[in-house]
């Protein structure tokens, strides 16, 4: 019996099974996918947004704002990569200009730290690289970017390091209410737990329903992307946006913490919640307005180009209610979801004390979690150091991204534990340099399948039937 169970391991489920286990709960997260951030928190924008985009009043505005400012001591916590590097939102002509002003306006109203309007010349100056054609800018200071996988597998690494439970695999199919408490059910197995917590994102309206709470909908918002080689991450400084439009807030061209560049997303709404394919025709928007806001950004040094699904609620805001006993929604978490998630949980947790439940203070909480890419980041004495201890830090698997052994070892064996290849590249960077996994992929197999104790060919790309090798060559048929 559980007192409390969190459906779905994105970045929200995480940072509210984190700031439950701060307390004398007992929690799991229940995730249908063979990993954790395998949805929204696998591939977007990477943005910590200041908050100026969100309508007053509403809890996007209040939740971005407030999540915005906890999440660097957060970052530093988990010892996950944060970089304060601003926020522009470019115009064009007058009427950008206009709408440029309406959201500094809209910031100064949600609480936003220094955002303001600047003239061309300003712009240039703090980004040489910009278009000639732009005239004006919304500047947010506040503005930061972050690894949305890293602070996920962080968050619900800090949650099970501090005692919470985690089912991977776990689709849920069903929720019954016994009267004190909910069974969840998946097609193997079934739990119980006194509340429920309903952060499954696209499938978070099917998961409410399962309840009978049918006054949302859920549908897939499609983002393209296009990430360039480390050598191109220093074309711009700052989160260089478009001004926004009722489907988003247009093309973006910024750097990312690990030192690519980052273009992307388009936005068009589709039926399919699984599609995460991208299209020619989406790859050329991303181009085509790129190059509009950036002067000379180096399309032929791509290195790959993904797809992210955002999850858009019906309501226009966040869904976060309790439409009946014990059982809390958090639904509709489209963006500025990642830069709020540390203040929904916050929400969440006073949402629950509200409730009644027993909100007793964990002496044993301990908030900090060892960094991941700390040895990428020691000096060459302390490298020795390790090397001498560990000879495995000592041999280089991803030449790409200088991933060793001893690193992509560790990710292994650190909760919540990979157990695929692109589980030990959303950790360490393995297999995300220019070749994507070509020439590591083999020895990264190898040391899954010895670590796991299973066969060489079962083990995938990212689950379910990705498998990388059915057999030997020698043992196959003519």
């Amino acid at each position: 019996m559980y007192d409390i169970t969190v459906i779905g391991g994105g970045v929200v489920g995480g940072m509210i099974a984190r700031t439950l286990s701060s307390y004398r709960l007992k929690i799991c997260i229940l995730e249908k996918a063979h990993d954790v951030a395998m949805g929204a928190s696998s591939a977007n924008s990477a943005i910590v947004h200041a908050g100026f985009d969100a309508a007053e009043g509403s809890l996007k505005a209040r939740l971005n704002v407030r999540g915005s400012e906890m999440m660097k001591d957060i970052c530093r916590e988990l010892g996950v990569k944060y970089q304060n590097n601003g926020s522009l939102v470019i115009g064009f002509d007058e009427d950008d200009r206009a709408t440029v002003e309406a959201l500094c306006r809209r910031g100064i109203a949600n609480g936003v730290k220094g955002v303001r309007v600047i003239d061309r010349e300003e712009l240039r100056a703090l980004e040489p690289n910009i278009s000639d054609d732009a005239i004006c800018a919304l500047y947010a200071p506040t503005g930061s970017i972050v690894c949305p996988y890293e602070l996920t597998i962080a968050s619900i690494g800090n949650a099970m390091d501090n005692g919470a439970d985690l089912y991977l695999d776990f689709k849920v199919t069903d929720i019954r209410d016994d009267g004190d408490h909910f069974t969840v059910f998946s097609d193997r197995e079934q739990i119980k737990t006194k509340y429920v917590i309903n952060a499954a994102g696209l499938f978070s309206d099917a998961i409410a329903r399962m309840v009978g709470d049918d006054s949302f909908t859920v549908h897939a918002r499609r983002g393209e992307y296009i990430l360039l080689d480390k050598e191109c991450g220093t074309l711009v400084h700052h989160t260089i946006f478009r001004t926004p439009s009722k489907m988003g807030k247009g093309i973006l061209v910024s750097p990312t913490v690990d030192g690519n560049l980052l273009t992307g997303p388009t936005s068009f709404d589709i039926e399919d919640k699984t599609d995460k394919s991208t299209t020619a025709d989406g790859l050329s928007l991303v181009i085509k307005q790129s190059g509009e806001n950036i002067d000379g950004v180096p399309f032929g040094k791509s290195i790959t180009s993904f797809c992210g699904l955002r999850a858009v609620g019906s309501t226009g805001d966040f869904i976060i209610n309790m439409p009946r006993s014990r059982f809390v929604n958090v639904a509709g978490i489209e963006s500025p979801g990642l830069s709020s998630a540390p203040a929904i949980a916050e929400y969440v947790a006073q949402l629950l004390a509200n409730s009644g439940l027993a909100m007793e203070p964990n002496p044993d909480f301990d908030p900090h979690r060892e960094a991941m890419h700390g040895f990428r980041e020691a000096s060459i004495e302390e490298k020795n150091a390790i090397i001498q201890k560990d000879s495995a830090y000592g041999h280089i698997i991803c030449r790409c991204e200088s991933v060793s052994e001893g690193e992509i070892l560790r990710a292994i064996r650190t909760n919540p534990r990979p157990r695929d290849l692109d589980g030990v590249k959303r950790r360490t960077r393995a297999q995300m340099g220019r070749c994507q996994g070509g020439f590591c992929s083999p020895y990264i197999v190898e040391l899954l399948a010895n670590e796991m104790n299973v066969p060489y060919e079962s083990i995938t790309k990212f689950g379910g039937a990705s498998r990388i090798n059915v057999g030997k060559t020698k043992e196959a048929e003519a």
